[in-house]
């Protein structure tokens, strides 16, 4: 379903690439049958690292159609650990192989004294954070050679010590490093009911030009707190937050995440399609996109479930 892009200047040197979908397992056959039908295909780096089986190939088959973005789950950016330059290395490889417009992961830490915990944990936002994040966003980039593409995270916890809102966080780092922001609006809607702020609010106070891309999909609720599944449509709520994001950036690629009880790839499509009348304000009430589910557990679910050689 390509679109015309839209006509403003490349944030960062880089493109505008309309709608996009993450590349999952479920759809390959009917990828490989019927083409991409999308702008772009997100894949989880950590899938795909040392795999050059059946998925790789269809990674390069689409590839060779339309563009690719990276998005890790492991770069623990914030971790007071050294930074693993094994994983590095193995990211410029694979980024190498493929040329993806962009390499993206999230402001988080996964673990410590070289333990992973398999999830996108919550830092402290004060200055000293920041200052460390900064300097390893800076040998990222200096390493991967390219401008590194950060997205907020889901968090069901905040610490204590913390003195700044994250938006400010988000954009002092990438005003200081020149890195790139991935806007997770549902993200944003998640934080927002779980930590009592507006979520519109907080997309106004960042630093729109460093925007690269957006992020969509359906949380679940638990209780009191929403919990960022990645296995719902999207809600109203979160599509009038991305109607707001695209008009504040004047246009960003957008991507729908869907990483658990994935539907059929034309139900995906369909649900990706909405994203167009969102951007016109004709959003839809999706509450019935937001029933519970017992159990549930923070994205990227996708990596847990698929991934076979992280490092």
């Amino acid at each position: 379903m390509p679109r015309a892009m839209h006509d403003v200047p490349p944030r960062l040197g880089l493109p505008n690439l309309g709608l996009g979908v993450g590349l999952r397992p479920p759809h390959y056959a009917d990828i490989l049958r019927h083409g991409p039908q999308v702008d772009w295909f997100e894949i989880i780096s950590e899938n795909f690292i040392d795999n050059h089986g059946y998925a790789r190939h269809v990674l390069e088959q689409v590839a060779a159609q339309v563009p690719i973005v990276m998005h890790g789950v492991s770069l623990s950016i914030g971790s007071s650990d050294p930074l693993n330059l094994a994983y590095l290395r193995q990211l410029r490889q694979l980024a190498g192989e493929i040329r993806p417009a962009w390499i993206s992961d999230h402001l988080c830490w996964t673990g410590a004294a070289s333990l992973n915990s398999h999830d996108l944990l919550p830092l402290p936002l004060d200055e000293a954070s920041l200052r460390h994040v900064a300097g390893r966003v800076r040998q990222v980039q200096e390493f991967l050679g390219r401008p590194l593409v950060l997205e907020n995270p889901s968090s069901y916890v905040e610490f204590a010590q913390s003195s700044m809102p994250e938006w400010e966080f988000l954009g002092r780092l990438a005003e200081d490093t020149g890195c790139g922001l991935l806007l997770d609006v549902n993200n944003v809607h998640v934080c927002a009911h779980n930590h009592g702020y507006d979520a519109a609010h907080y997309i106004r106070q960042l630093p729109h030009a460093h925007i690269v891309q957006i992020h969509l999909a359906g949380p679940t609720v638990c209780g009191a707190v929403l919990i960022d599944t990645h296995d719902a449509p999207v809600p109203a709520a979160v599509w009038r937050l991305y109607a707001l994001a695209q008009q504040l950036t004047g246009g960003v690629s957008a991507l729908l995440e869907w990483d658990a009880d994935i539907p059929p790839y034309p139900q995906l499509l369909a649900e990706l399609g909405k994203a167009r009348a969102a951007e016109r304000g004709e959003i839809a009430d999706a509450a019935s996109a937001m029933a519970g589910a017992a159990g549930a557990v923070s994205a990227p679910l996708g990596f847990h479930l698929e991934a076979a050689h992280a490092p």
